[in-house]
């Protein structure tokens, strides 16, 4: 699963969600969720939000259902900060934080983690990805993650690749085919990639799951309530196979 968690905000930052966005995960138990803008801290909203949670937001998410986590700090700011994280029902035996910032003003990230499988002794990897606005960025931001897969991750090993891509333009498809291997699991299962942006009435397909060395299953777009009220993007589920 793949989910923009907004920072815990509904769309426009009226309302927050959190705690309803965390009983929705929950309910589709998938056994490994990458995370896209969750917060780690933030001193004001601790302070001013009744119901704000003690912990950092992704272990918050994590609660009881994923014991092993990881967090990549992004952008850092007066208040607090923001990454990607990702949940894992499997342990998590490594992890790097990509620093894919191209100016001072996005700040981007990839997160790699290993996950170590019980009775299977190949690694799966995963890369959490959050991409920038601009069109040249996000070119030379797949270009590193290409390069990150080239030297981190063994060709046999099963890869899984999920985020906010931010490219509605579809331009990422060639990229990761030809410098990585990746193929798009909606485009594989229906020719095209699901849109998922803005959430009430997705129009965009910003989000996306990429695999390498592993067959995929029943790939759906969570569009209607609850989701379409917990964050601006619409999240993503895949069933992998391995």
């Amino acid at each position: 699963m793949t989910v923009n968690t907004h920072k815990g905000f509904a769309a426009l930052n009226r309302r927050f969600i959190l705690p309803e966005l965390r009983e929705a995960v929950r309910t589709v138990g998938a056994d490994v969720v990458f995370l896209q803008e969750v917060l780690g801290t933030h001193s004001r909203h601790s302070q001013t939000i009744q119901n704000w949670p003690q912990a950092p937001h992704y272990e918050f998410l994590a609660d009881t259902m994923w014991p092993q986590f990881a967090y990549g700090r992004n952008a850092v700011y007066p208040r607090g900060h923001h990454g990607n994280a990702l949940l894992s029902k499997f342990p998590i035996v490594e992890y790097r934080n990509h620093d894919v910032s191209l100016n001072g003003v996005e700040k981007r990230g990839l997160l790699h983690c290993t996950l170590s499988l019980p009775g299977r002794s190949l690694q799966v990897h995963t890369i959490c990805v959050h991409l920038g606005l601009s069109e040249e960025q996000r070119g030379q931001q797949l270009e590193l993650l290409c390069l990150i897969v080239r030297d981190e991750v063994p060709p046999d090993a099963p890869l899984i690749v999920a985020g906010d891509f931010n490219d509605w333009r579809g331009r990422a498809h060639r990229v990761l085919k030809e410098g990585a291997a990746l193929h798009e699991v909606f485009v594989h299962a229906h020719g095209y990639a699901a849109r998922t942006f803005p959430a009430r009435f997705p129009v965009l397909p910003l989000d996306r799951i990429y695999v390498r060395n592993a067959g995929v299953h029943a790939p759906i777009v969570l569009a209607r309530r609850p989701w379409s009220h917990l964050s601006d993007h619409a999240p993503l589920v895949a069933e992998i196979t391995l």
